[in-house]
């Protein structure tokens, strides 16, 4: 089975994946409680800072968050465009209204979507699907059931690109992918969702027929266990998390997003 293989250097590849996960989550919880642009700011700055100390390779980092750092300021740009306006209105034309307020939101958006994201991509990119399996059923207590289906679908990922690839190649042998490029696309995604089905309802079969849908408790052969390093990394993502809410609520800028 091909997949996409996790970066297994810097000072991350240790840290039990459960341990990245709960730091995620409680930055992005926090994040996403407010919608103001110090906050953002505040959790950007300390995790780039962080970042420069995990030792992952620049180039990997950036090829990963490209995508994000492309969707951010568009994001953005869009909530200038269209999002609530208040304040001082700059430009207005049919639907779009350029006001205070909504450069405002527009650059709180963009920085958010930063924050949430850059550590969630750079954490998740040093996390092996096993390892992370092993977490989720032994510290989690996640359903065996569960986790292993997970797994094994996070292992076909990366067998996606190469079945693409191989209808890609099969039709334009075929004669039928010379043209119409839209119409090519939706039909190579039909038949690459048909064959993903297949696949799937393969493994499960397989994997029924191995007992790993049996009732009994499971036993695992790699014990996932919590050290001082991944109590660091929750205890940094809880630090972040809080110097974010002071330096807001203390400068007045915190927008609670319910109350809003």
């Amino acid at each position: 089975m091909t997949i996409i293989a996790p970066l297994r250097v810097g000072n991350l590849a240790l840290v039990n994946p459960v341990a990245k996960l709960a730091a995620v989550f409680i930055v992005s919880l926090t994040l996403l409680l407010t919608i103001d642009w110090l906050s953002a700011v505040v959790a950007l700055g300390l995790e780039c800072g962080v970042l420069a100390f995990t030792r992952l390779p620049l180039r990997a980092v950036v090829l990963r968050t490209t995508p994000l750092l492309i969707a951010a300021p568009l994001a953005g740009i869009t909530t200038v465009l269209y999002g609530q306006p208040s304040g001082q209105t700059y430009w207005t034309w049919w639907a779009v209204e350029i006001s205070e307020g909504s450069i405002a939101l527009g650059i709180a958006t963009t920085l958010r979507i930063l924050a949430v994201g850059i550590p969630a991509i750079v954490l998740f990119i040093t996390i092996d699907p096993t390892d992370l399996a092993d977490g989720l059923a032994q510290i989690v207590r996640l359903p065996a059931r569960f986790v292993m289906g997970g797994l094994a679908a996070l292992r076909l990922v990366g067998l996606f690109v190469e079945d693409w690839r191989a209808l890609e190649l099969a039709r334009r042998a075929r004669g039928v992918a010379d043209t119409g490029r839209l119409r090519r696309i939706a039909g190579q995604s039909f038949a690459l969702l048909v064959l993903s089905i297949r696949r799937g309802s393969k493994l499960a079969t397989a994997m029924e027929a191995r007992g790993f849908g049996a009732k009994a408790r499971r036993t695992w052969a790699r014990p996932s266990v919590f050290a001082a390093r991944d109590w660091t990394v929750i205890a940094i993502g809880c630090a972040v998390a809080a110097c974010a809410v002071v330096v807001s609520v203390a400068a007045g800028s915190w927008n609670f997003v319910i109350g809003s």
